[in-house]
């Protein structure tokens, strides 16, 4: 099946943005091959038993670049400086070529972001009822 999650989201990007895509579907996919993938808000998506609310990583190659987002980004180790913040937790690599993709760093960014997601996911239940309650 995820197979043909993924053959469905290249066969509706530009075609240089291909590539790219491969490549760090491959990079994710070896770092944890157990993730579930899905296509998600237009993006190709991986997440931990079905979880895509709180999903570990997507591929968005909607626009000019491709970007690879993290949902809790902004908490992961990134020694390079690579990661750029967005909304709440949200923080992103924009990846212009697949030489540009960098397969070991990628791969230790979805392996921390997978080892602390019971803590991402208490931390962003937490926030969430903060927001609800004051």
């Amino acid at each position: 099946m995820a197979e043909s999650v993924r053959e469905t989201y290249l066969a509706g990007i530009r075609p240089n943005a291909v590539p790219i895509v491969v490549a760090l579907d491959r990079a994710i996919a070896e770092a944890s091959p157990g993730l579930d993938v899905r296509i998600y808000y237009r993006m190709l998506a991986y997440a931990v038993d079905g979880d895509f609310h709180r999903f570990i990583c997507c591929i968005d190659a909607s626009g000019k670049v491709v970007r690879l987002r993290f949902l809790f980004g902004t908490r992961l180790a990134d020694p390079r400086g690579l990661l750029r913040a967005g909304a709440s937790h949200l923080a992103s690599i924009d990846i212009a070529s697949p030489d540009s993709v960098d397969a070991t760093y990628v791969a230790g960014l979805v392996t921390e972001a997978v080892a602390r997601l019971d803590e991402f996911r208490a931390e962003y239940g937490a926030t969430r009822s903060r927001a609800k309650t004051g």
